[in-house]
């Protein structure tokens, strides 16, 4: 992290909003005296809230000192034990209470990660500064951002969910409006660099100039989180990192051949859900708050309750017994809202466990196979319908296929990192014409291929010219 800077200002003055023991700090100050020209000063502010650390905190500054000393470099430093969200968010807001604005011309960061509940006193401390983020994670970035001056350069281990989804679409917007990405390195584990905080994500360390205008190109690097682990690297356009085009502002990462090559087969579809008349919409059914209507096994004045369980060989298999899992709902007025009518939906999995070989999975409900008039689908699933009922059938064949392509899986992975696809990120995907989805349909009829067959079919019908 400490050698992903660039700048070499005269004049150092160095933010760490979650310094823990300081070994971002120390990092950064080694690196610095190590470089020619020497800054003339590094002035330090460290947050710590946690009191334990700061002893040791303390510690890490003294040699800092120390190591500023033997090379001629004059050094200072402020450790506050308070929240940073509660000082930045004063030192950021704009009104003319408003306390003087301190300005860095640099920020190292490792910060907390932990969901924000949207009627919080942090909540509202970031709002009142502009910020609208549902992590403390994003908080501290934004937060720190803000503190940057003009120039300054940050570097942050983060884990990656910010890249997409619709929570974090404000924060992308903030962020990417007054910073300028100019490396992103990936660390394809979801379980190596954040092991003992249970991230089940791909983490990522972002290097970033305060500054609006937008390089030509973004370095891009990935290796496994494993220490000494090899490093691949690519040189990609900033806007094929942040598509211009692109509403949500997803952040795209893409490092090896095989990505890359997902990126330039994908660039030949151009349909959108709309142009296929389709929706994708999150399934009704939270089970925990219907508890009372739910019913294990199938019986009269009930309909079937579609779980992730059910899919079996690219169909939903109904009912399944025995499972942990309700089998079906009961047909009352009070859930008549949660049902749809019976008719083919593509369905995927809304979270993919870590040992799947895909992160999208999606599979066929078809009533031929599940005798019922109405249908309830579960939250965690996402479903494909047309205005609330069903799909023709080679349409939902055609479309179930692509999304259990590799070459969707290899393009998907480079701006989702983590176990959940969302129904934004399903509608922010380039889809095949209409036409063509219904010709791979057609070619598939009640096969089930493998996944050599079905990539080859789609390869022929799909990408060839």
């Amino acid at each position: 992290m400490a050698s992903m800077f660039r700048t070499r200002d005269s004049i150092v003055r160095l933010l760490d909003a979650g310094a823990g023991t300081g070994a971002l700090i120390r990092a950064f100050v080694e690196r610095r005296c190590s470089e020619k020209p020497l800054p003339q000063s590094i002035h330090v502010e460290a947050y710590e809230i946690d009191s334990r650390l700061i002893p040791m905190l303390d510690e890490t500054i003294d040699r800092c000192r120390v190591l500023c000393s033997e090379q001629g470099v004059k050094f200072s430093a402020l450790v506050y034990n308070l929240d940073f969200i509660e000082v930045a968010s004063g030192l950021t807001r704009d009104d003319l209470f408003a306390k003087e604005k301190s300005r860095f011309t640099a920020t190292i960061l490792n910060p907390p990660y932990r969901k924000i509940n949207s009627a919080s006193q942090i909540r509202a401390q970031l709002r009142s500064s502009g910020i609208e983020t549902s992590n403390l994670y994003t908080a501290f970035l934004a937060l720190a951002a803000k503190l940057l001056s003009t120039g300054g350069e940050m570097v942050a281990i983060t884990p990656r969910s910010f890249a997409n989804g619709p929570y974090f679409r404000p924060f992308r917007e903030m962020f990417l409006g007054i910073m300028s990405l100019r490396r992103l390195h990936l660390f394809e584990s979801r379980s190596t660099a954040f092991a003992r905080d249970k991230v089940l994500q791909e983490n990522i360390i972002l290097n970033a100039i305060k500054s609006p205008a937008k390089p030509e190109t973004v370095l891009v690097s990935m290796s496994s989180g494993a220490p000494n682990a090899a490093v691949s690297m690519r040189e990609c356009s900033y806007r094929e990192i942040v598509s211009p085009d692109d509403t949500e502002m997803f952040i795209h990462l893409w490092t090896d051949d095989k990505q890359a090559e997902a990126r330039r087969m994908m660039s030949k579809l151009h349909a959108n859900l709309i142009e296929l008349g389709l929706e994708v919409s999150t399934g009704r059914v939270v089970d925990f708050r219907v508890k009372k209507f739910l019913r294990m096994e199938p019986g009269p004045h009930n309909v079937p309750l579609i779980y992730s369980c059910h899919f079996q060989a690219g169909y939903v298999t109904w009912p399944r017994v025995p499972s942990r899992k309700p089998n079906a709902l009961l047909d009352t007025q009070e859930t008549h809202a949660l049902m749809l009518p019976a008719g083919v939906y593509v369905l995927t999995k809304r979270f993919s466990a870590k040992e799947e070989r895909r992160r999208v999975v999606a599979c066929i409900y078809d009533p031929a196979r599940v005798p019922a008039t109405n249908v309830g689908f579960e939250n965690h699933l996402n479903y494909f319908h047309v205005a609330g009922s069903g799909i023709p059938k080679n349409l939902a064949l055609g479309l179930a296929a692509y999304l259990n392509s590799t070459v969707l899986d290899n393009y998907f992975r480079q701006f989702n990192g983590h176990t959940q696809v969302n129904a934004t990120d399903l509608r922010n995907l380039p889809y095949p014409e209409r036409s063509k989805l219904e010709a791979v349909g057609r070619h598939l009829g009640p096969a089930v291929l493998n996944q050599q067959e079905l990539d080859q079919l789609l390869q022929k019908e799909l990408f060839d010219d």
